[in-house]
């Protein structure tokens, strides 16, 4: 695969991919609006949110073997179409309640995205050339958490927080045209599995059972709790407890974002060095040494807003280092059921990340509540990193930077 045909794989995928942090994100700026319109709690909006996530976690869980049965395609398209119809009820929704579940099924619409994109890369290459692939294509994915509060912030001066609803309704027709155009098929019908349900728990069962593959998965998971802890308290904290208007908080966000994109594009020259463990370990060392200073900042107030924000620039670069490697460390040893593996890992992510979210709001969604959650996650995915996958047991995953193309 030439890099002309890399890039333009990347493009394709990252705009699929761009959908979902579109979908969390975007109506970050309107929470506090949304309160007060709807008439209910910030903890009760913050739960749409956690509907979100949690119906990411399931659809992925049910796509991903679903695509290794049936091909990338299909599958792709019906969650996107999901996707759109949930976005268009959002519009008319009368309560929190109802938000929440089609917040849900906008999260097994995205669903689709994301499994199939990880999918696809998985399809065609393997080792470090899938870890260097997927940082360029958080490269593209990145561009989407920095832009979706900003776009959000925009749409809000014109319309009120449904018009958000209305955009994201009119993305996903476009993404039906770029997925139908611009994504062929990776997995001919000879790769693809058979034999209905009981195949698909064999799979489940095959990948539960293997230790490392599941400390790893469990160390995404946590390293996006991590990032989902910030996404779900920043809107309340940097508004409500720093004082930032909806732009504002638009511009703090993307800065985090920044950070975290950064990371991932340094990943890949880290890479030319470095095997992907070493890196990993390094990252959430650093990742969690930044999560208990950004505790100590916002408890004591030391350095205000200023000392908040640069600490969590340092804990969403480490995540931005972990997020492509363990997952490529994690899905290098499963190559045979690609679609039910990348499922696994994302319904981990995005499950840990949905317990994450309403945890900041049930502590308080104050800085202290939200820099405690983000701390907690980098901290314990360094245990389980120590404990359950163990250094010494990375040293023999495949680290091969042979990228394999399927024709």
């Amino acid at each position: 695969m030439s890099r002309g045909q890399q890039a333009r794989l990347v493009l394709v995928l990252g705009s699929l991919i761009a959908i979902g942090p579109l979908t969390i994100d975007m109506y970050l700026p309107a929470l506090p609006a949304i309160t007060a319109d709807l008439e209910t709690t910030s903890a009760a909006v913050q739960l749409t949110l956690t509907g979100t996530l949690a119906g990411l976690a399931l659809g992925q869980l049910l796509i991903g073997p679903l695509s290794d049965a049936v091909g990338r395609r299909l599958p792709l398209l019906a969650g996107i179409a999901l996707h759109i119809l949930a976005s268009l009820l959002c519009v008319v929704a009368p309560t929190v309640q109802v938000v929440g579940v089609l917040r849900i099924l906008q999260g097994l619409g995205v669903a689709a995205t994301s499994v199939v994109a990880t999918a696809v890369v998985r399809d065609l290459f393997s080792g470090a050339a899938f870890a260097r692939l997927f940082s360029r294509l958080m490269l593209v994915m990145g561009a989407a958490p920095i832009l979706a509060p900003t776009l959000g912030s925009g749409l809000l001066r014109w319309s009120d927080w449904r018009g958000v609803f209305v955009a994201l309704a009119v993305f996903g027709l476009l993404l039906v045209v770029v997925a139908a155009v611009g994504l062929r098929e990776t997995l001919p019908p000879e790769r693809r599995r058979h034999g209905g349900v009981a195949a698909v728990g064999r799979d489940y069962r095959a990948l539960l059972r293997d230790r490392t593959f599941v400390g790893l998965v469990l160390v995404t998971g946590l390293a996006m709790a991590a990032l989902f802890a910030y996404v779900a308290g920043s809107s309340f904290v940097f508004q409500e407890r720093y004082g930032l208007d909806e732009q504002q908080f638009g511009l703090a966000f993307g800065a985090g974002a920044v950070g975290l994109i950064t990371a991932t594009q340094l990943n890949v020259r880290l890479l030319r060095r470095y095997t992907p463990q070493r890196i990993l370990v390094t990252a959430l060392t650093v990742g969690t040494a930044a999560g208990l200073v950004l505790v100590g900042f916002a408890a004591t107030g030391v350095g205000g807003l200023p000392a908040v924000l640069a600490a969590l620039w340092v804990v969403l670069a480490a995540a931005g280092l972990a997020m492509p490697n363990a997952p490529a460390l994690a899905l290098s040893r499963h190559g045979e059921a690609a679609g039910t593996a990348a499922a696994l890992l994302g319904a981990v992510q995005f499950g840990v990340g949905a317990l994450a979210a309403p945890l900041v709001g049930v502590l308080g969604t104050g800085s202290v509540a939200m820099a405690a959650v983000v701390a907690g996650g980098m901290a314990v995915a360094l245990v389980v990193l120590l404990t359950v996958v163990r250094p010494a047991r990375l040293a023999a995953v495949e680290p091969a930077a042979v990228a394999v193309a399927v024709h």
